[in-house]
Protein backbone atom coordinates (compact mmCIF):
# COMPACT_ATOMS: atom_id res chain seq x y z
CA UNK A 1 0.00 0.00 0.00
CA UNK A 2 2.86 2.35 0.74
CA UNK A 3 4.16 1.91 -2.80
CA UNK A 4 0.81 2.96 -4.25
CA UNK A 5 0.77 6.07 -2.05
CA UNK A 6 4.31 6.95 -3.17
CA UNK A 7 3.35 6.50 -6.82
CA UNK A 8 0.28 8.71 -6.35
CA UNK A 9 2.38 11.38 -4.65
CA UNK A 10 4.99 11.23 -7.44
CA UNK A 11 2.28 11.44 -10.09
CA UNK A 12 0.54 14.37 -8.42
CA UNK A 13 3.86 16.12 -7.82
CA UNK A 14 4.86 15.65 -11.46
CA UNK A 15 1.54 16.99 -12.72
CA UNK A 16 1.82 19.97 -10.35
CA UNK A 17 5.33 20.69 -11.65
CA UNK A 18 4.11 20.45 -15.24
CA UNK A 19 1.21 22.81 -14.53
CA UNK A 20 3.56 25.28 -12.82
CA UNK A 21 6.05 25.09 -15.70
CA UNK A 22 3.24 25.72 -18.19
CA UNK A 23 2.06 28.70 -16.14
CA UNK A 24 5.63 30.06 -15.88
CA UNK A 25 6.08 29.74 -19.63
CA UNK A 26 3.11 31.98 -20.30
CA UNK A 27 4.06 34.63 -17.79
CA UNK A 28 7.81 34.33 -18.43
CA UNK A 29 7.65 35.27 -22.11
CA UNK A 30 10.61 37.53 -22.92
CA UNK A 31 9.94 41.09 -24.02
CA UNK A 32 10.06 42.32 -27.58
CA UNK A 33 13.58 43.76 -27.32
CA UNK A 34 14.89 40.57 -25.70
CA UNK A 35 13.45 38.52 -28.56
CA UNK A 36 14.96 40.89 -31.14
CA UNK A 37 18.33 40.67 -29.38
CA UNK A 38 18.15 36.88 -29.31
CA UNK A 39 17.26 36.86 -33.02
CA UNK A 40 20.33 38.96 -33.88
CA UNK A 41 22.50 36.74 -31.69
CA UNK A 42 21.26 33.60 -33.44
CA UNK A 43 21.70 35.33 -36.82
CA UNK A 44 25.34 36.04 -35.99
CA UNK A 45 25.90 32.42 -34.98
CA UNK A 46 24.36 31.16 -38.24
CA UNK A 47 26.42 33.57 -40.34
CA UNK A 48 29.58 32.15 -38.78
CA UNK A 49 28.56 28.74 -40.16
CA UNK A 50 28.26 30.02 -43.74
CA UNK A 51 31.01 28.97 -46.15
CA UNK A 52 31.66 32.14 -48.13
CA UNK A 53 32.98 31.85 -51.70
CA UNK A 54 36.49 32.99 -52.51
CA UNK A 55 37.13 36.07 -54.63
CA UNK A 56 38.06 33.87 -57.61
CA UNK A 57 34.82 31.86 -57.33
CA UNK A 58 32.81 35.07 -57.19
CA UNK A 59 34.55 36.45 -60.28
CA UNK A 60 34.03 33.17 -62.18
CA UNK A 61 30.34 33.00 -61.24
CA UNK A 62 29.85 36.63 -62.26
CA UNK A 63 31.44 36.01 -65.66
CA UNK A 64 29.25 32.95 -66.21
CA UNK A 65 26.13 34.98 -65.42
CA UNK A 66 27.16 37.83 -67.75
CA UNK A 67 27.92 35.37 -70.59
CA UNK A 68 24.60 33.58 -70.06
CA UNK A 69 22.67 36.86 -70.14
CA UNK A 70 24.45 37.84 -73.34
CA UNK A 71 23.72 34.50 -75.07
CA UNK A 72 20.05 34.54 -74.04
CA UNK A 73 19.80 38.16 -75.18
CA UNK A 74 21.19 37.27 -78.61
CA UNK A 75 18.68 34.41 -78.96
CA UNK A 76 15.80 36.70 -78.00
CA UNK A 77 17.06 39.35 -80.45
CA UNK A 78 17.23 36.77 -83.29
CA UNK A 79 13.77 35.41 -82.45
CA UNK A 80 12.36 38.95 -82.33
CA UNK A 81 13.86 39.76 -85.75
CA UNK A 82 12.42 36.58 -87.28
CA UNK A 83 9.00 37.11 -85.68
CA UNK A 84 8.99 40.76 -86.77
CA UNK A 85 9.84 39.74 -90.35
CA UNK A 86 7.07 37.15 -90.39
CA UNK A 87 4.53 39.64 -89.08
CA UNK A 88 5.60 42.22 -91.69
CA UNK A 89 5.26 39.54 -94.42
CA UNK A 90 1.74 38.65 -93.18
CA UNK A 91 0.75 42.33 -93.15
CA UNK A 92 1.97 42.76 -96.73
CA UNK A 93 0.09 39.63 -97.77
CA UNK A 94 -3.18 40.89 -96.27
CA UNK A 95 -2.80 44.43 -97.60
CA UNK A 96 -1.38 43.53 -100.97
Amino acid sequence: MAENEKMEQNTSAASAKAAKAKKDKKSGKPGMFARIGRWFHELRIELKKVVWPTRQQTVNNTLVVIASVFVVGVFIWIFDAIAGGLIQALIHLVQG
